[in-house]
């Protein structure tokens, strides 16, 4: 398995965080095992907390977009018309919380959201 030669974090400025948690159409490909090409867009769930955008899969860990993501580092993202090349970085830890409020008050009326917050964690976009 081959990684990127050098990743490096995106700068996301408060206008395009704020574009992409107003969308809800975040489409994320992690890199392929050549490290080169990129998976097949997959939509799904972002929030943004303090700053920083961070995504979950539906099927947590198990989802095949998460364990390339972590398992790469990196990637592309689509969102409101923004494209960016990312890194992927797994969270853990008390942050987790604040996610999961955060997806809480994005996503409260859908029936998708109980396993959204049971599955976390989740993977922070740089």
């Amino acid at each position: 398995m081959r990684r990127p030669a050098s990743p490096t974090a995106v700068e996301w400025s408060p206008n395009e965080l704020r574009q992409i948690a107003d969308s809800n159409d975040l489409h994320i490909s992690p890199l392929r095992e050549d490290g080169k090409s990129y998976g097949t867009p997959t939509w799904i769930w972002s929030v943004v907390v303090d700053g920083a955008l961070y995504v979950r899969g539906y099927n947590g860990q198990q989802s095949r977009w998460y364990q390339a993501a972590v398992r790469q580092g990196a990637g592309r993202i689509r969102a409101a018309g923004i494209t960016k090349e990312v890194v992927f970085e797994a969270v853990d830890g008390s942050i987790n919380n604040r996610i999961d409020d955060a997806y809480r008050a994005m996503y409260g009326g859908s029936p998708y959201l109980p396993p959204m917050i049971v599955n976390g964690p989740c993977a922070y976009c740089t």
